[in-house]
C-alpha cells in the first residue's frame, strides 16, 4: 500500500452513518472514493456524497454511491480532499486542476475539512513549489492580470494539455497561473486577490482545514 492509499483508507474511517460526504478530485480522492465504496459494500454504510468535479462524481457513481448537487446542500458533514502545498500554518494551495470553484465551495460548507497528502506536499510557504491558479471571468482576464501585476504577480494564462489552446474551467472560465513575491504570506496573499473584480476564485484555502493527515513511508502524522 503506498502512503495516498495509506491516507485515503484513514481518511474513510471518519465516515460515519447517514453522512453527507464531499469528494475530492485527484489520485488520493479516487483512493477514498474507493475506500467509502468499499465501506458501503462491505459495512452497509449509510451515506450520501456530493463531488468536487464530473470526474470524482463518475467515479463515485461507477463505484456505487449516491452522488446529490451541490445545490440541493447548504451544508455538508465531511469533505475530504488533497492539496498541492501545506504550510506549517495549514494553509493550502489547491487548484492546479480545474475545480477550485467547487472545491473551495465544499470546504466551506463542510463541518469537517479533511485534508489528504503526502509529505511531498510541505512547503514553508504557498506558492514555494507552484504558481497560484486564480479563475478569471474570460472578458475580464486583461484588468484582471493587471490588478495581479500590481500587487507584484507575475504569469500568463494557462494553456490546455495540447498546448493548442487555452485551459478552460467547469464554469467556463480562464486560468491565469501567477507567482508572487515570497514575502507575501498566504492570508495577505488571498486578502489582495479577493479583492480584484474579475476574479472569480483562487486556490489558497486558508483557515478551512479542520484536519490535516499526512503520510511518510507509511506512517500517517494527524494535524489539527
Amino acid at each position: 500500500m503506498n502512503d495516498k492509499q495509506a491516507v485515503a483508507l484513514e481518511a474513510a474511517s471518519y465516515v460515519k452513518n447517514d453522512m453527507i460526504v464531499g469528494l475530492g478530485t485527484g489520485s488520493t480522492a479516487n483512493y477514498f472514493i474507493e475506500a467509502l465504496a468499499e465501506r458501503q459494500r462491505t459495512q452497509n454504510l449509510r451515506i450520501t456524497t456530493v463531488a468536487s468535479s464530473n470526474i470524482s462524481m463518475i467515479k463515485a457513481q461507477s463505484s456505487g454511491l449516491t452522488v446529490l448537487s451541490l445545490s440541493q446542500l447548504s451544508q455538508i458533514d465531511l469533505y475530504v480532499d488533497g492539496a498541492d502545498e501545506i504550510t506549517p500554518d495549514n494553509a493550502l494551495l489547491k487548484g492546479r486542476g480545474y475545480d477550485l470553484v467547487m472545491e473551495k465551495l465544499l470546504a466551506k460548507a463542510a463541518k469537517q475539512f479533511i485534508v489528504v497528502a503526502d509529505k511531498s506536499k510541505l512547503v514553508s510557504r504557498i506558492g514555494e513549489n507552484f504558481a497560484i491558479p486564480i479563475e478569471v471571468m474570460p472578458f475580464a482576464w486583461q484588468a484582471a492580470k493587471r490588478s495581479l501585476e500590481a500587487i507584484g504577480g507575475l504569469g500568463e494564462l494557462r494553456q490546455n494539455v495540447a498546448k493548442d489552446g487555452l485551459s478552460i474551467t467547469s464554469h467556463g472560465s480562464l486560468v491565469l497561473d501567477m507567482r508572487f513575491d515570497a514575502s507575501l504570506d498566504a492570508e495577505r496573499l488571498n486578502a489582495l486577490i479577493n479583492n480584484i473584480p474579475g476574479v472569480v476564485e483562487h486556490g489558497i484555502f486558508t483557515k478551512l482545514a479542520s484536519t490535516l493527515l499526512i503520510a511518510d513511508q507509511g506512517k500517517i502524522e494527524t494535524r489539527v
